[in-house]
């Protein structure tokens, strides 16, 4: 499959470093390959010899202005260097290593620091580099970044920006006050969707490539858990993150329910309601005080139901249903009823299980946020058709199943795949003990809880397959293959605090 060819965010990019972490392509190696790239444009530019002026911040982009002065100095131009800040503000190790490396070159590179903004005067030579701020920066500008900024715009010389020109914000082109205003602007990876508003501030635009390996984007990584937000401020209030409603459960089945609603808890989400048959929903309560239970009049999910459940619909910010509804035919009769209620009210859904049963007759294309999880099986039953035993082949049916049914499709198995119809993504956390029942109730919590919480769709899926499986993983490391879902709900906190803590079993298993 082709690398897509789109615009990347700030958060697009630390994502993919994250992953690419994950990957073991390190953070030092895509420093090095950027200020090198930097380094390579501007030799093809101008002549050795040519005066060079760096104007550093203490962040990853002075890190990769770092880099770049290194390999200009090699190639023989003659190099200043000033690091606007204080030696003490560089707090990223491999900024420090690359700060470190450029002070031992003080042959060739003249390096000062400047931490008071009167000191910082415009300068003259031949090329000027701005590596004060990268990608994320936000809000407006402070001192001494700002005189420096100002620096830069008054001095005479060809202005190269490293990866964005300071003062712009890479996601919208707004300017942060002020902005310098670049000849030349030296993009990482893929144009950010930023610069194009901001034309005006960095002339000329040249992507590069540095490192970033296609796998970054297309494996699930720590990378996709760590953009799902978690900052709560002291002022938040309960429900502020999420309300998640479990529809499911019947006279045979009462742990599936329990364990998406135990499993959403863990997500963060604040509050978990399962809306299960009367005798169920009682039996639901015995396993958890953490759980809320709704009861449900008659002995299966039927019609009644549907109209009895509304004003908690509304309520929820997010729903999953299915899980242990039950093949009654009143049930599969009240999916559909429920399927309209939702879509009216815009509710994110996640359909599993029974549901997906009951949903395949009545295949149709969706009109809100709409997340499947089925297995082989279920999807056949949605679907019409097997998915491919061949991986490209069975990632053009899920992509295939999501256009046409407006969803996000997440196929569970050795590896999962998860499409909205455009975007693909692949998973391949998870072990062969996890076919013990119960964890894909454990899934569909998490994801559900995500989605409680206001993410997008396809991101929970994508998150929430890593964390189940990397869950799983650890399980894996510590029982063998004598697991149960509960606990895997054990490990969830875990891997969303440290998602690159899965590094330390991905080859255990």
């Amino acid at each position: 499959m082709s690398r897509p060819q789109t615009y990347a965010t700030s958060r697009d990019m630390r994502m993919l470093e994250t992953n690419s972490e994950y990957l073991d392509v390190l953070p030092l190696q895509l420093m090095e390959n950027a200020g090198e790239a930097v380094a390579d444009e501007i030799a093809s530019r101008f002549k050795p010899g040519s005066q060079t002026v760096f104007f550093s911040g203490t962040g990853r982009n002075g890190g990769d202005g770092m880099v770049a002065a290194r390999h200009l100095a090699a190639k023989g131009f003659k190099v200043k260097f000033i690091l606007v800040g204080r030696e003490a503000d560089i707090g990223d190790e491999i900024v420090v290593r690359n700060w470190k490396a450029l002070r031992e070159m003080d042959w060739t590179i003249n390096v000062s620091v400047l931490g008071d903004s009167s000191l910082i005067q415009p300068v003259s030579a031949n090329i000027l580099v701005d590596a004060l701020l990268g990608t994320g920066a936000k809000g407006k500008l402070r001192q001494p970044i700002l005189q420096a900024v100002r620096a830069l715009n008054d001095s005479e010389g060809f202005c190269v920006a490293v990866d964005v020109p300071s003062g712009v914000d890479a996601d919208t082109g707004d300017v942060l006050g002020e902005a310098v205003r670049a000849d030349l602007t030296v993009t990482f990876h893929r144009m950010k969707s930023g610069l194009e508003k901001a034309r005006d501030y960095c002339g000329e635009i040249k992507v590069v490539e540095i490192g970033i390996p296609y796998e970054a984007e297309f494996y699930a990584g720590p990378g996709d858990v760590e953009i799902i937000p978690k900052t709560r401020e002291p002022q938040s209030h309960k429900g502020d993150f999420g309300r998640l409603l479990v529809i499911g459960g019947s006279e045979t089945f009462s742990g599936a329910p329990a364990l998406v609603a135990l499993a959403a808890l863990r997500t963060g989400v604040d509050l978990a309601y399962v809306a299960a048959p009367e005798r169920t929903a009682y039996a639901i309560s015995s396993f958890s005080p953490d759980l809320i239970t709704i009861k449900l009049s008659g002995e299966h999910f039927a019609s009644q139901n549907v109209a009895q459940l509304k004003g908690m619909i509304a309520k929820a910010t997010a729903v999953v249903a299915g899980p242990g509804l039950g093949t009654h035919k009143d049930s599969f009769i009240a999916v559909e009823e429920l399927l309209k209620v939702l879509e009216e009210l815009g509710k994110p859904t996640l359909l599993d299980a029974d549901a997906l049963k009951a949903f395949g007759p009545i295949r149709r294309k969706v009109d809100f946020p709409f997340v499947v999880t089925p297995h082989s099986g279920e999807f056949e039953a949605v679907a019409g058709r097997k998915p491919s035993t061949e991986l490209h082949a069975r990632i053009e049916d899920v992509k295939s199943l999501a256009k046409e049914t407006g969803s996000v499709v997440l196929l569970k198995g050795h590896v999962d795949i998860v499409s909205d119809g455009e975007r693909v993504k692949l998973n391949f956390t998870g072990n062969p003990g996890m076919t013990v029942g119960g964890t894909g109730d454990v899934l569909s919590g998490i994801v559900g809880g995500f989605m409680a919480q206001r993410v997008d769709p396809f991101e929970a899926a994508v998150a929430g397959a890593f964390i189940n499986g990397a869950a799983g993983d650890f399980v894996y490391r510590d029982k063998g293959f004598h697991m149960t879902p509960t606990d895997l709900i054990e490990y969830i906190p875990r891997v969303i605090m440290n998602p690159m803590s899965h590094r330390d079993v991905k080859n255990f298993v």
